[in-house]
């Protein structure tokens, strides 16, 4: 009796192994990037609501490794490195040391990636693996709605004879790997136009660019005129245009609403120019309807919603490009980048509007140097949301948190009646050249009389004089656009901007003398007679940061709250305000996620591997036998399409059944 259950708890344990692998072969990607032209990475969430799927597929039969960075850096690492040999697969969760990151990463004592599958076929190295977001292990880095930095590498050759001790992975070279931030948790579904909805599409592409010197970077500003419409359209998607020539060097793509004008619409007539060019005008197009940024596949309106575009509205749409140059001087002509846009004359429920807050771009807005953090926060006034939103308020359900070369981190903070509720957003480790729109988990009602606060950190440890507020890159901005249902036509810009007396006060200047040029100091009499902007440029920052810090913090600021005419809402430019009471501080929970169990394996993995069937969790150097000759060609395994199922090897998931089977009939037998 004891050995029949014996045999039945075998069978249900293989049988459980073997369905994880089979179910594997269904799996259905919400999201692609390509991070080399012969590296592309698929993920979803799940299949718990606390874990992630990745699969990796190469153009390799060497090993491959994947993982993340906290900064991008190799240091510090936290991996996976995967091969298959001779029909095996191996597969090892791994870290890079911080003090050697050219060295082999080594295998963690703890094996928090799951192996689901693994093969080769003619072309290509494919892994499928899952993992918790965040693993409790030191090793590994957790998952979160933070920008994320990928890194990624790949190898022509794997260990010889299927060696797994340290020492047997072959060196990569620096062209075989990389890094790339993404958004992997607040991300929008990717989804295309349905077969009922009748979509247009108006692609919005750049001519043939000069690029950039090596190192160097370009801004492109083209004007594009709206489509001939007879009535009301909804924009529902957009996504990149990247022609190959051009995919290394293109950094990011927004597109602005323009208000009609002369310099738009001359603009409009030509191949377009420089952005931030001096001597040239600031054209009025200030409302992010489209923002694209490497690594991105573009985005998607909620089915709720749509943008509008209107015969009777804007006319005008400014693309603003970022390319960037390689120091090696590698980028070709630049042509043919853009926005290819998804619009329908079938309307959804809700037209969608964006709304920009945080700080105006300024000269007041001022960063000292020579700081790890010095932080600026720009606000949206309850009386500007009070007059301007309607009685049941609005819902945001994306954002795009954007500074410029600085910025490390940014958070939407949300504040009603004194009580701070829940951040709209946040971003603990930005990257200033990946701002897109991200996907909210679910819609934030934000309500007549709200306030908002757009709260950004800045390192500026590596310059050494002050950084002001304005548009170009050597400028910082720290604004938070947000896309919301229902639209309202009354606030597009809700920016504040510290006032005069502020900026003067955290300065330790009292006076001005009135009508001097350049502008000269009255008071204190130790300042006298010098200029502001020698006082910027000699004030004490070392010593004097805090007491700035806190006269910024504190201080009053102007409140600049604009309509789509970019005129100031009635009311809210006569007096100045405050930072809001807050009676009650949102408080993050700080419930203890990692009470669940983990699995673990000490010492470095040798001979048979360790099968866990309570967790299905293959540890060590975890092997899959899959055969190479049963694959198909990369053609019919890659299935790299949005909303297709990746088509892996019917055979993989039928040799593993009748696997099954044939065990099943010796157990029988025994």
């Amino acid at each position: 009796m004891r050995k029949e259950m014996e045999t039945a708890r075998d069978l249900l344990m293989l049988f459980a192994v073997a369905m994880s692998w089979a179910s594997a072969d269904a799996a259905r990607w919400s999201h692609s990037a390509t991070l080399n032209p012969n590296y592309v990475l698929l993920w979803s969430l799940g299949p718990g609501p606390q874990d992630i799927t990745f699969e990796l597929q190469v153009r390799t039969f060497g090993y491959v490794g994947f993982g993340f960075s906290r900064d991008g850096s190799m240091a510090g690492a936290d991996m996976v490195v995967g091969w298959v040999d001779k029909g095996q697969v191996y597969f090892q969760d791994r870290h890079v040391k911080g003090n050697a990151p050219d060295k082999e990463p080594e295998v963690d004592t703890s094996q928090d990636y799951q192996l689901l599958l693994g093969y080769e076929n003619s072309t290509h190295t494919v892994l499928r693996f899952s993992r918790k977001l965040d693993t409790c292990d030191h090793h590994d880095i957790p998952i979160t709605n933070d920008t994320m930095r990928v890194v990624w590498l790949y190898h022509r050759s794997e260990p010889v004879g299927g060696a797994v001790g340290p020492g047997s992975l072959p060196l990569h070279d620096a062209e075989s790997r990389g890094t790339q931030s993404l958004y992997l948790v607040q991300r929008a579904d990717q989804d295309a136009p349905g077969p009922d909805e009748t979509a247009r599409e108006w692609e919005l592409r750049n001519p043939a660019v000069e690029p950039p010197a090596p190192g160097d970077t370009l801004y492109w500003c083209r004007v594009f005129r709206l489509p001939s419409l007879s009535r009301k359209h909804h924009l529902i998607r957009y996504e990149p245009l990247q022609p190959s020539a051009a995919m290394d060097g293109l950094q990011h793509v927004v597109l602005y609403e323009c208000q009609d004008s002369a310099e738009v619409v001359g603009l409009s007539k030509s191949i377009g120019r420089q952005c931030h060019k001096p001597g040239t005008a600031l054209l009025g197009c200030n409302t992010v309807v489209a923002s694209w940024a490497r690594g991105s596949e573009g985005f998607s309106f909620p089915p709720e919603a749509g943008y509008p575009l209107e015969p009777t509205g804007s006319r005008y749409y400014l693309l603003e490009t970022h390319y960037a140059a390689p120091s090696d001087g590698s980028l070709g002509a630049l042509e043919g980048t853009g926005l290819r846009l998804y619009y329908t004359p079938e309307l959804r429920r809700h037209d969608a509007g964006v709304i920009s807050v945080g700080i105006d771009p300024n000269w007041r807005h001022i960063i000292p140097p020579g700081q790890q953090r010095v932080v600026s926060s720009g606000h949206c006034v309850a009386d500007c949301t009070r007059q301007a939103f309607p009685h049941k308020g609005i819902d945001m359900f994306a954002v795009v948190m954007k500074t410029h070369r600085i910025g490390r981190q940014v958070a939407l903070r949300h504040v009603r009646n004194g009580v701070e509720q829940a951040p709209i957003a946040a971003d603990d480790n930005l990257d200033a050249d990946y701002q897109e729109y991200r996907k909210l988990g679910a819609p934030i009602k934000i309500l007549p009389g709200d306030h908002l606060i757009a709260e950004c950190a800045y390192n500026s440890s590596g310059r050494t004089a002050i950084t002001l507020g304005g548009p170009s890159s050597r400028e910082e901005t720290c604004l938070v656009m947000g896309l919301y249902y229902p639209k309202q036509k009354s606030l597009t810009s809700c920016h504040s901007l510290p006032s005069l007396p502020t900026v003067l006060h955290s300065l330790g200047i009292q006076e001005l003398s009135p009508g001097s040029n350049p502008v000269k100091i009255a008071a204190p009499p130790e300042l006298a007679g010098m200029t502001f902007e020698a006082r910027l440029v000699s004030y004490d920052w070392e010593n004097q940061f805090h007491s700035f810090q806190e006269t910024t913090t504190k201080g009053s600021f102007k409140a600049i709250c604009r309509t789509s005419h970019y005129t100031l809402l009635p009311g809210t430019d006569i007096e100045e305000f405050h930072y809001p009471n807050i009676s009650k501080p949102y408080v993050r929970n700080s419930i203890d996620q990692c009470n669940y169990r983990r699995y673990s394996t000490e010492g470095w993995p040798g001979g048979t591997p360790v099968l866990d069937l309570d967790s299905n969790h293959i540890e060590g150097a975890a092997r899959s036998k899959v055969s190479r000759s049963s694959s198909p060609t990369a053609e019919e395994s890659l299935g790299l399409s949005r909303n297709n199922s990746t088509n892996h090897p019917a055979a993989t998931s039928l040799s593993v059944l009748l696997s099954v089977l044939l065990l099943f009939q010796v157990l029988l037998n025994r």
